[in-house]
């Protein structure tokens, strides 16, 4: 690589890649020197100069001007007195270069030169994943299966792979290569070795978004979603909610015939998806979550820690708590109480009367 060359590459580099030029030179100087010192057994009082407009590169060693008292290293210093009558403008802690580029460095830099250039077009290319992908982390995005290991999924997003961990896909489903699938950006790290962008199916942001591609009136803000809690390829429960008196939140989810949470349904394989409606006051919304349950009676015995006693009758006493308790835990996700369930004798025990 000539300086012409090298030249064309830098500004190739800073039309196509967006990359600053001044950083290139500095990169390449800095890359320079280490390159002379570990090439030609020089000490570290050497800089290397690239002339921004021919291209030319120059290596300088420099020494530093000292008083005699402070003279230790004829390699790096030298003497104020001894040179002040010639020259009588130096000062102490001036420097003094001479040009010691060797006739043979051009090889040297030229190896440099593509080093840094791939360097920086690497780091060009993560950082701009890194700047798009920012912004869409807990975002659902659609991508090919491209590979798979032992503990991932890798899936091709178009600039970069996403990492579908085993762990972070649905219980039971069926993932295959070559497919188009939508995925949730749970984090987007900037590592060493590169942007790593890691997705789920699991996580309870990836029904949320699913929600709001299929029902318009979420997406329009008509409908909101106050929260969302989820045992994944088991159940979700999704609070929602609207301040127009007009739109029905609930229907608005479901569709007519549920024609609009079939495609939800059939996104999460089946999964069972509770929609409930939220309330302002904490004891109905409660009431609300723990359907199917009826006849739930709420009180609120701690609003600040945000726990309560739901007291249901032995008939509904199963349907609140759920197979192996997920109901009422889902149901405090939803609600974000703690919630304690008994039944009306058990409630009685306890010393609470409680009115029918």
């Amino acid at each position: 690589m000539n300086n012409k060359e090298f030249l064309n590459a830098v500004s190739l580099l800073k039309k196509e890649k967006n990359i600053d030029e001044d950083a290139i030179y500095e990169a390449m100087e800095l890359a320079l020197t280490s390159a002379y010192k570990k090439n030609f057994n020089s000490l570290d009082n050497v800089r290397v100069e690239i002339d921004r407009k021919k291209g030319d590169i120059k290596v300088y060693s420099f020494v530093t001007v000292v008083k005699d008292d402070d003279f230790e290293d004829e390699r790096t210093q030298v003497i104020y007195e001894d040179y002040v009558k010639e020259h009588p403008e130096i000062e102490v802690g001036d420097t003094i270069e001479t040009e010691v580029t060797p006739h043979d460095f051009g090889r040297v830099a030229a190896a440099t030169a593509k080093q840094v250039i791939v360097q920086k077009i690497r780091e060009a290319e993560r950082n701009a994943i890194i700047e798009e992908f920012a912004d869409k982390q807990d975002e659902m995005v659609s991508g090919t299966v491209e590979m798979e290991d032992v503990r991932n999924y890798y899936i091709d997003l178009g600039k970069t792979q996403g990492i579908l961990p085993k762990t972070e896909i649905i219980p039971g489903e069926e993932i295959k290569m070559g497919s188009n699938i939508k995925v949730y950006i749970s984090k987007v790290e900037n590592n060493p070795k590169g942007p790593v962008i890691l997705l789920s199916r699991t996580h309870y942001g990836f029904v949320k978004r699913l929600f709001e591609l299929e029902i318009p009136e979420i997406n329009e803000g008509l409908v909101l979603v106050y929260s969302v809690a989820r045992e994944p390829g088991v159940r979700t429960k999704i609070a929602v909610y609207s301040e127009d008196s007009n739109v029905e939140a609930i229907g608005a989810c479901i569709g007519e015939k549920g024609s609009r949470i079939a495609k939800i349904l059939s996104e999460l394989g089946g999964e069972k998806i509770d929609v409930i409606p939220y309330d302002k006051e904490p004891a109905r919304f409660i009431e609300n979550a723990l359907s199917p349950a009826k006849n739930v009676k709420v009180f609120i015995t701690d609003e600040k820690n945000k726990e309560c006693l739901v007291v249901v009758d032995n008939e509904n006493l199963s349907l609140a708590i759920g197979k192996k308790g997920l109901n009422v835990r889902l149901a405090s996700k939803l609600t974000k109480f703690k919630l304690d369930v008994k039944t009306y004798d058990q409630a009685k025990e306890l010393g609470i009367n409680i009115v029918d």
